[in-house]
Order: C-alpha cells, then sequence, then structure tokens
C-alpha cells in the first residue's frame, strides 16, 4: 500500500510560520544543517537607529516627570538630578562597555551566560530573561496605558472618552500587534520622524515653560521657600533625593533597548561579524547622545513642571496625572497646541511599544530556542508576536490601565536588567585586569543594587509580576524541553580521516556498532564487551564491530555539533569517540549520517541499562544518558519516519 501523500502546509501556518528555521523536521531531510552564515548586515546610520530606541527611552517623557512629582513632589528636580548622575556616570559607561563585549545584540545576558554552564547556568539565564520580559512587556503595557491617558484627558475628547481607558489601551496593544504581524519594515524611518516631531514639541514646550518661569519669578521663590520648609538645608534634601532616586529609575529605561537594536547600525566596510568596529563605535555614539539629550529634557521638564503645576493635579485623578507635559502644553501653548502635543505623545508612546516589542523579538529567540525550551514555532515572528500582545491583554487588564500602578513593575525589570549588565562589565574588566575600571564598575553596580533592593521594598508589585514571569518562563521552558526531547539535536557531524576510513572500510560488508560506556578502557573491557553482544544476539565470531564511545560535555545544551574522532586501542579495536550533550542523540546522528555517507543502512547494539526506567529517563533528562537504547530508537523514529531507511537498534 502506497504511503500517503503529505498534504502541503495550509496557507495561514505558512504565513505565520514564514521565515521559520526549523532544525530538520521536513520529509527528506533527517540531519539538521548548519545554517548557511548570513552576510553582515549593512544597517543604519547610528542616529537613526537611536530613534529606533528613543521611541522607548524618549518617550518616557510622557510619564517621567509626573512619576517624579509624586515620588519626590517638591523635591523632584534634585531628585532628578541625582538620577541624570547615576545615568551619565553609571548606566552609560556600563552599557557602552556590554556594546564592546556583546556587538550582536544578546546584551549583557549573554556575557553572564559564558560565565556559567550546566542547569544552573540556563535557570540563571531564564531568571534574566523573565526580568527582560518585565522590563519590555511593562513598557509595552505602560506606553499603551498612557498613550489612552493623554487621549482621554484631552479636553476636546474628554467628554466622550472618560471611561473608555481600558478598552482604548487594549485596542492600541491590539494595533501595535496587527503591525507586526503584517511585517515590521520601515521601522527605523518610522521611529526618526515621530523621534524628530516629539522632541521638536518639547523643546516648544520647555523653552515655553521656562519663559514662563523667567517671566514669573514669584514662582520659583514659592517654591524655594517650600522646599527649604520642608526639607531645610541643602543636605538634607540631598539625602532625601538619594532615598527617593529609587522611585525615579523609570528614567533609566531605554539603555537595555539600545544594545537589543545594535545588530541595525551600520558598521565599516572592513566590519566582520567577529569583528564589528564600526558597529561598536556607532552604538556608543548612539548611546551617548541619547543619554545626553534625555538628561537635558529630563532635568528642564522636572524643574518647569514642578514650579508651575500646583502639587494636587499630579495625583490621582488630576489634570496633569501622567501627562505633565501634555497639561503644560494645553495651559500655555492652547489647546490647538495641545491637542497636536497629545497626538504626538500618544504616537511616540505608542511606538514605544514596537520598540519593545522589537527587543523581545531580538532576545527571547536567541536562547530558549537554542536552549530546546521552546517549540519550533517560536523561531518565527508571528506566532511570538501572538503570545506577546495576549500577556499584554492580561498585564493591561491586571493593572487596571493605570500609569502608576506598573511604574513599580516597569522599574523592577528595568533595574535587573542594568544591575545584571554593571556586574557583567565588573567581571569582564576584572578579567581584563583593569584595576581602576573594575573599581569603577563594582561602585556602580553596589550603586544600582541598593536601587534595586530599595525598588523592590518599596513596591513589590515589581517583583511579584517579574515572579509570575520567571516562574512562567522556567515551566514552560521545561515543558518544551520535555516535549523535545526525542528530537535529533546535532546541527551538523565533522568526521576526522582516521573515523572516515573505519566507516569506509566496515561499510563493504555489514555496518555493525556496539554503544560503549568506557569505563577503564583496557584490552579485557573490550574484548569482554564483544563476547557479550556476540552471545546476547546470537552472531557469528567473523562478524566485524566498530565501538561507538559518547562523551558527553554539558547535557544542559541543545543543540550541539558533533566531533567524532576515530582511534585504534590495544592494536585491534576501532573506537569513534563522540562528543555531544547526550549520548542517544549522538549515537542517532552519527547512525543516519554513516547511512547517507555510505547509502548503507547500519546496525548499532546495545545492553539494557539496569534500574527503574523513570529514573533512567530522568538521567536522559538531565544528564544525557541513562535508558540509551530506547531512546535513541525513539530518537531515529521521529528523525526517519521510513522504517525501511531507518537504522536498526538491537537491544540485549
Amino acid at each position: 500500500m502506497a504511503s500517503p501523500e503529505h498534504a502541503p502546509p495550509s496557507r495561514l501556518r505558512a504565513w505565520m510560520l514564514e521565515g521559520l528555521s526549523d532544525m530538520g523536521k521536513g520529509k527528506g531531510r533527517q540531519l539538521p544543517r548548519p545554517a548557511e552564515p548570513a552576510p553582515l548586515h549593512k544597517g543604519q546610520r547610528w542616529w537613526r537607529v537611536m530613534c529606533l530606541t528613543g521611541v522607548d527611552y524618549f518617550s518616557t517623557l510622557g510619564y517621567q516627570p509626573g512619576i517624579a512629582a509624586l515620588a519626590a513632589g517638591l523635591l523632584s528636580p534634585v531628585a532628578t538630578v541625582v538620577l541624570v548622575i547615576v545615568t551619565l556616570a553609571g548606566a552609560l559607561p556600563v552599557y557602552r562597555r556590554v556594546a564592546e563585549e556583546s556587538p550582536h545584540g544578546e546584551g549583557s545576558i549573554s556575557m553572564l551566560e559564558r560565565l556559567l554552564s550546566f542547569w544552573q547556568g540556563k535557570l540563571f539565564v531564564l531568571t534574566l530573561l523573565g526580568f527582560a520580559a518585565t522590563d519590555f512587556l511593562i513598557t509595552i503595557t505602560l506606553s499603551a496605558a498612557d498613550a489612552s491617558t493623554h487621549l482621554v484627558e484631552n479636553p476636546h475628547l474628554n467628554g466622550a472618552l472618560h471611561d473608555k481607558q481600558m478598552v482604548i489601551t487594549l485596542g492600541l496593544v491590539a494595533l501595535l500587534g496587527a503591525v507586526f504581524l503584517k511585517g515590521f519594515l520601515e521601522a527605523i524611518g518610522v521611529a526618526v520622524v515621530l523621534v524628530g516631531i516629539y522632541l521638536g514639541l518639547n523643546v516648544v514646550v520647555a523653552v515655553t515653560g521656562l519663559w514662563q518661569v523667567a517671566t514669573h519669578g514669584h514662582v520659583v521663590t514659592d517654591w524655594s521657600t517650600a522646599l527649604t520648609a520642608e526639607h531645610g538645608n541643602v543636605l538634607a534634601m540631598v539625602g532625601v533625593a538619594l532615598l527617593v532616586f529609587p522611585k525615579l529609575a523609570l528614567g533609566l529605561s531605554g539603555f537595555e533597548t539600545g544594545v537589543a537594536v545594535m545588530p541595525h547600525v551600520e558598521g565599516d566596510s572592513g566590519d566582520t561579524e567577529e569583528n564589528p568596529a564600526g558597529r561598536i563605535r556607532g552604538t556608543k555614539k548612539l548611546l551617548t547622545t541619547a543619554a545626553v539629550i534625555m538628561s537635558v529634557f529630563l532635568i528642564v521638564t522636572s524643574f518647569i513642571t514642578t514650579v508651575l503645576i500646583p502639587e494636587k493635579e499630579f495625583d490621582s485623578g488630576g489634570q496633569a496625572n501622567g501627562r505633565a507635559l501634555a497639561y503644560l502644553a494645553h495651559e500655555y501653548l492652547g489647546n490647538a497646541f495641545g491637542t497636536v502635543y497629545d497626538v504626538s505623545t500618544i504616537a511616540i508612546l505608542w511606538f514605544a511599544g514596537a520598540s519593545a516589542m522589537a527587543g523581545l523579538l531580538n532576545l527571547m529567540p536567541r536562547y530558549l530556542p537554542r536552549y530546546g525550551m521552546a517549540p519550533h514555532w517560536a523561531r518565527a515572528v508571528r506566532p511570538m508576536v501572538i503570545v506577546f500582545i495576549l500577556i499584554a491583554f492580561l498585564v493591561t487588564w491586571i493593572f487596571d490601565a493605570d500609569v502608576d500602578a506598573q511604574g513599580g513593575a516597569y522599574a523592577t525589570g528595568v533595574l535587573v536588567l542594568i544591575s545584571s549588565a554593571a556586574i557583567a562589565v565588573t567581571i569582564a574588566a576584572r578579567k581584563a585586569r583593569q584595576k581602576h575600571w573594575t573599581i569603577a564598575f563594582a561602585v556602580i553596580s553596589a550603586v544600582f543594587l541598593y536601587t534595586t533592593v530599595v525598588n523592590v521594598i518599596e513596591r513589590p508589585d515589581g517583583v511579584k509580576i517579574g515572579a509570575c514571569f520567571i516562574a512562567g518562563i522556567i515551566l514552560v521552558s521545561f515543558l518544551s524541553r520535555l516535549a523535545r526531547a526525542f528530537e535529533l539535536r546535532v546541527t551538523s557531524v565533522t568526521v576526522d580521516p582516521m573515523a572516515e576510513r573505519f566507516v569506509r572500510d566496515i561499510a563493504s560488508r555489514r555496518i555493525r556498532f556496539i554503544a560503549n560506556e568506557p569505563d577503564n578502557r583496557d584490552i579485557a573491557e573490550y574484548r569482554e564487551k564483544v563476547e557479550q553482544i556476540r552471545a546476547d544476539h546470537d552472531l557469528p565470531a567473523q562478524e566485524d564491530f566498530v565501538f561507538l564511545e559518547v562523551t558527553v560535555l554539558d547535557p544542559s545544551e541543545f543543540e550541539s555539533v558533533m566531533n567524532v574522532r576515530g582511534e585504534v586501542l590495544h592494536g585491534r579495536y576501532r573506537v569513534l569517540t563522540l562528543e555531544s550533550s547526550s549520548i542517544p542523540n549522538a549515537l542517532a546522528a552519527l547512525l543516519l549520517h554513516v547511512r547517507d555517507t555510505t547509502g548503507c543502512i547500519p546496525h548499532v547494539y546495545f545492553e539494557w541499562t539496569e534500574g527503574n526506567p523513570f529514573t533512567n529517563f530522568l538521567r536522559f533528562f538531565l544528564f544525557g544518558q541513562g535508558e540509551v537504547a530506547p531512546v535513541t530508537r525513539e530518537v531515529l523514529r521521529e528523525a526517519e519516519p521510513d522504517r525501511a531507511r531507518r537504522p536498526r537498534v538491537h537491544v540485549g
């Protein structure tokens, strides 16, 4: 009976999985092939890419002055100066070093990943990915919520939309998802336009605010008098500013995104993927310019909003809550200009979610599929967009589309990533024996760790939502790893000349391999193993064998390149030594490779593993060994559906 034809994939499935780099699941591809090396991306000028990361970083002007006023009150300008000092003297040097150490957009997570191996390294990375997901997803939901606040509070629309903020926020999040489902092209060009208009309008508002301060001198006097009465001397003010600084940590957002979009930065003509010097230099310019621009805006806007806006307007329900600069635009430049400002703010806040989504889509597929901790479709953009948008819907509903309520979770994600980056560059400087940089980065790390701890203590909701993301990622990751345990996970096989000679020689007869777990590797071990296999399977004495021995490197790895080396032991026993992360998957990959190169069906012989089958499976799942024979057969069955072409597995 003829085998049925495989039905072609539906148009919807093909569209959803467009661009998917699958690991050999298609018909006729039994062994995965390494991906073709991609040419170095030409990229865009650094200032254009700065606008892409700037839609996240600069858009915080939409809510940062209001959050600072709520957190620090009259002390907001002083606390903002502390924030700017930490930005320019702390976060900026850290991420300039991250750009040097990780020029392909992996960020500080990849730097820390190199320090740890085995499962503890994977769990550590999954934890950081949980906080990264908190940062980027809350950026999407918080920005959409603030955009809807600007829309609802517009004087022309307040009457019609005052109770529609949740619906509007969900609509903006859905619109963001629709853009990515269609295909996120020309994003940088859109970002340049949005950032240019938004910063230009903010310059007008800032200059107008400073003019109002200059022409109404009493507002500064009133502010300074009230500040002195509340906090006493300058030292007391600085001390309180340092204490409230963690609440202003939202102003540090954007640095992680700046590194995530680094692959889009244009390099020099001589750049290579191994040494993209031009890209690194351009990214440093991007980070520095963005930090300086934002620092100036933060100081000016914090000052004018504090002295010009009545304190009660910052509270929940007040006209300046979540939209302090928009309040000034309407108050001093009229509703027409204020509406234009609102539209610009709504657009850039919405597009800030696009920047965060780009960061998520860049970060998650770099790790989870490689760890085997995500299904195959996680390599495709569109399914991941749907997953992230659904999670964003849930977060928006949980926080009731409230900007202030999401501030703690956002700050926690930002601060954990910056703290991890600071620790990573401290370790990198120490390894490079750069004493002064090591001390400087250690001090910066201490500052950010203090800030993170204080923020978590004061706003535990941030670490709670982060913990939910971490738990979800770990749970889904291990379930996915379990579901994909029997995949053919070797990406390529490299065979040395001696191993090739063994295979060619045995292919002239019947290809018979013996799977052997090496012990002393003395002559008695191999002689007894051959005798046992012949007795168990009733094979004649003249049958020829080649031994297969697998060395497990890091069993927590999923995909791996396998090296096969041939050697002759004790003058008579031919042994193929394999290096991989899993014994059964390595054996299956070699058997398929031998079949494809020789055209002959190989046979492999095992002995049953003693012990409880469930315990042995856990050993395989966690340590790459255990019940080898049935798992090898199952890997072969999944990789080769045609029984006639499948290598033979014998167990005795």
